[in-house]
């Protein structure tokens, strides 16, 4: 078992990378790996290289239908005698002489002899014979064999994430079943007297539970196994049973609730009593407690309640530490520039991550506006958002027209009108 990070200072403040250094730097990839049919390795990290056993395309081939031809001797006006036929499945047998010409189709293969292939558009067809209409360069409008991979080139690298293109690579070099790493299994809970499951009436100083609600959304874009363990009130015995439960069955337990140090807050005691525990305060806003752990088997994160706090704080420290756990070699959010289309209010003292709302002009410069409402309570505020504008600690906010750093949630972003 890796041996926890120290702790930096319970009074003080870690900044984000310091934290998220040390949690990168004590966990290590899972290294269980299984055999998956192609179609359902899809969105799964690979477990192995993978080194082309042959060449794409395998044969060199027609890129477009016309006619497969011999450039010697090939004058302006000549007439050259249709041969016979390539289609795809189905080549020509055969030799291309000077004078003569094949009948050729989209990715059949070239005949013998010939070294360009002249589109139909530029052909003129009279009974079995055809009179170019121009005279085509050489090598045009062909593939060459192995132009795309040649045998042996490593195609594919351990820790790559397999999206549609990769298997579609992967079917064309003839893989049916492919090694990637076993998904890490995550279950996560909520703690809380004041929440309420849905359907039931909520009652004085009630709310609704929504965080787990957003945990199971979260963790469905990652190559994660994602288990609601439900909701856990504030009593230490459950507390404590609901952690030494996932510590034993999940690879990671994430908890939203209890990671301050209130008299309410019973979640580190819980810890403390069945596993290692680390309470930072990270230097971010929203999002400045968290807990950070061992039970058992599993690696624990701690999560505060309020629910913008929850998606920063898992998008920042949870979602790096699941990638690494899943076998991905590293992972760094996508974060660009783009202009403040009004002045941006902050106070210096933590990293902070405003709720933004990201357009991009015809011309496509990116525009960003931040939200009203900031609150780490305000749902409706980062539902509508499509982005973090991140300001450093020291800033006191920028202006319109200048530019501020942005993470997109996605990259579809909406356009202006």
């Amino acid at each position: 078992m890796n041996s926890l990070p120290t702790d930096p200072c319970q009074g003080g403040l870690i900044s984000l990378d310091d934290a998220l250094r040390q949690i990168l730097e004590t966990i290590s990839p899972l290294e269980a790996t299984e055999q998956l049919m192609l179609r359902q390795a899809l969105g799964r990290i690979l477990a192995q290289q993978v080194s082309a056993t042959f060449d794409l395309p395998p044969f060199t081939n027609s890129a477009m239908d016309g006619y497969a031809l011999s450039l010697t001797g090939l004058q302006p006006g000549c007439s050259l005698e249709v041969i016979g036929r390539s289609m795809a499945g189905q080549p020509f047998n055969g030799r291309i002489k000077q004078g003569q010409c094949v009948r050729i189709f989209t990715g059949a293969p070239l005949p013998e002899g010939a070294d360009a292939v002249l589109m139909q558009e530029d052909a003129l067809l009279e009974g079995n014979r055809m009179i170019p209409q121009r005279i085509p360069s050489q090598g045009e409008n062909i593939r060459a064999a192995g132009g795309d991979v040649r045998q042996g080139d490593i195609v594919l690298g351990r820790g790559k994430r397999l999206n549609a293109a990769d298997l579609a690579l992967l079917a064309s070099l003839g893989h049916s079943w492919i090694q990637v790493y076993q998904q890490p299994t995550v279950g996560f809970f909520s703690s809380g007297d004041e929440l309420r499951p849905l359907g039931e009436p909520l009652t004085p100083g009630t709310i609704y539970e929504s965080n787990r609600y957003s945990l199971h959304g979260l963790l469905a874009d990652l190559p994660v196994v994602g288990t609601d363990l439900g909701h856990v009130p504030d009593r230490l015995e459950i507390i404590r049973q609901r952690l030494e439960q996932g510590g034993q069955n999940y690879d990671v337990i994430l908890s939203s609730g209890g990671a301050s140090v209130g008299e309410a807050d019973l979640l580190g005691e819980a810890l403390r009593q069945v596993g290692d525990m680390h309470l930072w305060r990270v230097a971010i806003k929203p999002g400045k407690p968290l807990l950070f752990g061992r039970i058992g088997k599993a690696w624990f994160f701690g999560l505060p309640g309020n629910p913008v706090s929850v998606h920063v704080t898992y998008s920042q420290i949870v979602r790096p530490a699941l990638w690494k756990l899943a076998g991905a070699p590293s992972f760094r959010p996508l974060r660009i520039q783009a202009r403040c289309g009004h002045d941006l209010q902050k106070i210096p003292g933590r990293l902070e991550f405003q709720r933004g709302q990201m357009i991009q002009n015809p011309d496509g410069e990116l525009t960003v506006f931040s939200l009203s409402g900031q609150g780490s309570h305000q749902l409706r505020n980062l539902s509508q958002a499509n982005c973090y504008i991140i300001l450093p600690a020291d800033s006191t906010g920028a202006k319109t027209g200048e530019t501020v750093l942005v993470e997109p949630f996605t990259c579809q972003l909406p356009s202006h009108d």
